[in-house]
């Protein structure tokens, strides 16, 4: 549903700045211009809910499985619950809550947007990203104790780049969204549609991280030992050997294997 979320927020936002594009040259009848913005902010709520929502789930997911982990080991976990939550959760809803109140600041202030004010905000806003590193720990620590790490790796620091790529993006455009000019606010929904598309792969490696984990369950050990029926050409020319007439008496009892 994440997913969904944000490929019809991507959507949304390249129909707009479509419209925006047709504006420049013909004036849109102000029933499309109202309902296309209002489109555009009930995508975007509906997005940044999903994603929250997907977080909030895949946290949970994160402390049960490594409780589970850590119980089948036979070890106690090493990171209580709240800082698993804060860990995990507060980095990217700083950054976002920090682009909110400058955005807000900025369109209601008055005072012109310049690419340095904007750059500035962004660098402010993302300083709780350098929390971030504690999600990509709690997520190898659940790896190793579990032994798969090496079969996971790739996939988890990719998962864990892109998502900090997409956060950053996210940022910049949420502090860009205060542009009142023409030409702001086709840059700002440029900066929307690739921070949703961004996201979106964001989600979608994600699950690629839970699945790797959960095909193989807590309980089954990575390597199965499988029982295989002994050769029976081996066996026979074996007996033929022990009972042949040129071979000395046999000194193991009956169906026990020969001495070496």
């Amino acid at each position: 549903m994440a997913a969904v979320a944000l490929g019809v927020a991507a959507l949304v936002h390249l129909m707009r700045y479509l419209l925006l594009v047709i504006n420049r040259n013909t004036l849109l009848n102000w029933l499309v211009a109202d309902a296309a913005a209002l489109i555009s902010v009930l995508a975007s709520l509906a997005a940044v809910a999903a994603v929250m929502t997907c977080a909030a789930t895949l946290t949970r997911w994160l402390i049960a499985r490594r409780a589970a982990a850590f119980e089948h080991r036979g070890r106690p976990e090493s990171r209580s619950r709240r800082a698993l939550w804060v860990g995990t959760l507060l980095p990217p809803s700083g950054a976002m809550l920090l682009a909110i109140t400058f955005a807000v600041v900025l369109a209601t202030s008055g005072h012109p947007t310049s690419w340095a004010l904007m750059a500035g905000c962004v660098v402010v806003c993302g300083l709780p990203l350098l929390a971030a590193v504690w999600a990509l720990v709690y997520v190898i620590e659940l790896a190793r104790t579990e032994d798969h790490y090496a079969r996971l790796r790739p996939v988890i620091w990719g998962w864990w780049l892109l998502w900090l790529l997409s956060t950053i993006t996210s940022v910049f455009a949420t502090v860009t969204s205060g542009a009142q000019d023409s030409q702001g606010i086709a840059n700002n929904t440029v900066a929307m549609i690739v921070a949703y598309l961004l996201a979106l792969a964001s989600v979608l490696v994600t699950a690629r991280v839970f699945e790797g984990f959960e095909a193989k369950p807590v309980e089954r050990p990575a390597h199965r030992w499988l029982p295989v029926e002994p050769d029976s050409d081996v066996s026979a020319d074996r007996e033929d050997r022990v009972d042949s007439p040129g071979s000395p008496a046999a000194v193991e009892l009956t169906g026990a294997e020969p001495a070496a």
